[in-house]
């Protein structure tokens, strides 16, 4: 079976293609493309024979989106994101497969059997297309702007725009506040980072979830991982994956 992986991250790229050739060493990558534009050559050029193609959707030059406005894919795609939960619900009402990054082998492999039995052969249609992106683009959320929060015995008003993060400590949600004050959520930290603007706040790995405004400094760490610093200073590392940093830079750039 011929892939193409659509990609502009180097190491994401080398990452999926170590865990296809693990789960199936009969898949055969014949292009790594990290454009549109050349993902756009790529397609307009190529002979036929590409089984399944797999497309990240932000890439250097702009949303992978944009090849479907200048060639016919006959292959079904599978889309890497990043997006949060929200925005993933378009994925699902326009039956198009998708992969979380940052990507493991069992979901890889559970999207491989899914393509097996029901996209094979299955290109995405105009309809499809358009219609995932206006529900990415066209669509707006209301993000939580206060919780009320139990402290002793009071509830406190605790505005989203005083924490600068949250985290999970001996198995409690807790956010810490720029005045180090630190709540208790009865909440998981999936739920929060649903409600929560993603252009203010990113779930960096399993454990914490940072405000754009208390990240004081990025360093390198070993691996391609990188190290997040923040005020008020965590007594725990935030360390964000090699498969994530890409994403997590883009985001602080933002």
């Amino acid at each position: 079976m011929n892939v193409v992986i659509v990609e502009d991250e180097i190491a994401a790229g080398e990452n999926l293609v170590y865990l296809l050739d693990s789960i199936d060493s009969t898949l055969k990558v014949v292009a790594i493309l990290d454009s549109v534009r050349t993902s756009v050559e790529f397609f307009s050029n190529s002979p036929g024979g590409i089984d399944l193609v797999f497309m990240d959707i932000h890439l250097a030059d702009g949303l992978s989106f944009e090849i479907f406005d200048k060639v016919k894919i006959e292959a079904p795609v599978i889309f890497t994101t990043a997006y949060d939960q929200y925005a993933l619900k378009a994925f699902k009402v326009n039956s198009i497969d998708y992969l979380l990054k940052p990507i493991n082998e069992e979901e890889l492999s559970a999207s491989l059997e899914k393509f097996k039995g029901q996209f094979k052969g299955n290109g995405l249609v105009d309809d499809q297309v358009a219609g995932l992106l206006q529900l990415i683009k066209g669509q707006s959320k209301s993000y939580k702007s206060m919780y009320l929060v139990n402290h002793r015995d009071q509830l406190i008003p605790l505005k989203t725009e005083n924490i600068a993060y949250i985290y999970i400590d001996n198995g409690m949600v807790k956010a810490i506040t720029q005045e180090k004050q630190i709540f208790i959520f009865d909440k998981k930290l999936e739920d929060l980072e649903e409600e929560l603007d993603p252009k203010i706040f990113y779930r960096v790995n399993r454990q914490f979830i940072v405000c754009k405004g208390s990240v004081t400094n990025i360093k390198y760490y070993f691996g391609g991982k990188l190290i997040v610093n923040v005020v008020p200073a965590s007594d725990d590392r935030i360390v964000v994956s090699k498969a994530k940093a890409p994403d997590f830079k883009r985001w602080m750039d933002s």
